[in-house]
């Protein structure tokens, strides 16, 4: 049986350095970040452009669960709203899957120092620290397994993950 892997959290939680090595560990795994969906420039947020990233995301993850090649299927994105999760899961086929949905959450300062040394670095816009703190609180609503990684490095927490 199939397992697709459902990772979200807020911007900067590490979401997308912990998929990478989740994909390295798992056996057959393939990993797709929801931003790489919609990378444009600029970065537009409209309801059409909503509407494009989800079909985008639903066919290429219907298309790794098809795809005999791949036994474990990983996907991030911030996933913040149960409504996303749900919309999304209703449009992949999961009959011949086990699903695993999970909330990457951290201390509103472990966030703050993770995103101003990407700020410092060139990475990101200074405007992300706000964004991102004010979606934090919004994950402890979601029917998703909550893994706190305050303390954890992007290898830690592949592995809380895996024993998920």
């Amino acid at each position: 049986m199939k397992r697709l892997y459902l990772v979200g959290g807020t911007m900067g939680v590490g979401k997308t350095s912990a998929c990478q090595l989740l994909k390295k560990r798992l056996p057959r795994a393939v990993f797709l970040d929801g931003d790489w969906c919609w990378d444009s420039d600029p970065f537009q947020v409209t309801g059409e452009t909503k509407a494009m990233v989800t079909d985008n995301i639903c066919h290429l993850l219907n298309n790794f669960l098809r795809c005999s090649a791949y036994e474990n299927v990983i996907f991030c994105w911030v996933l913040h709203e149960q409504s996303i999760l749900d919309d999304l899961l209703s449009r992949l086929d999961t009959a011949d899957c086990t699903v695993k949905a999970v909330s990457l959450l951290c201390t509103p300062a472990a966030l703050a120092e993770r995103l101003q040394k990407d700020v410092a670095a060139g990475l990101r816009q200074a405007d992300v620290v706000g964004r991102s703190l004010e979606r934090l609180p919004l994950y402890s609503a979601l029917n998703t397994r909550k893994i706190d990684v305050s303390a954890l490095s992007p290898g830690e927490t592949a592995e809380a993950i895996l024993r998920i």
